[in-house]
């Protein structure tokens, strides 16, 4: 037998399978860049959903700093006596009446 003829095979064989390691390659680096992109579509948003949270962290710090005064304004309103208590049955009263009417109205609003 001639090995001849097995030789251009041979080459052939290399041909094709150079083909598609090539293509491969390329689909690798198609992949890659793929997954870098969204690394960094990641990234920023990660770096934007962390300036959000500070911005809500000082937020969060000066409402918790306003409650704590009329919390103590209302503590101290309790122990000043007799005198305040009919004022403090107006004020439940009127904070009861608006959260029965802001119920009402996001019940209308919704449609419930």
């Amino acid at each position: 037998m001639n090995r001849n003829g097995g030789g251009r095979g041979a080459a052939s064989t290399e041909d094709m399978l150079e083909s598609e390691n090539n293509r491969l390659s390329e689909n690798l680096a198609s992949k890659v860049s793929t997954l870098k992109s969204l690394a960094l579509d990641i990234e920023s948003e990660t770096n934007d959903q962390n300036r959000y949270l500070d911005g809500m962290d000082g937020e969060f710090d000066s409402t918790h700093g306003l409650l704590g005064g009329t919390v103590k304004r209302f503590d101290q309103m309790l122990k000043s006596g007799k005198h305040n208590r009919r004022l403090m049955c107006y004020l439940i009263l009127t904070l009861l009446f608006l959260f029965v009417l802001f119920y009402m109205l996001i019940g209308h609003v919704t449609g419930g």
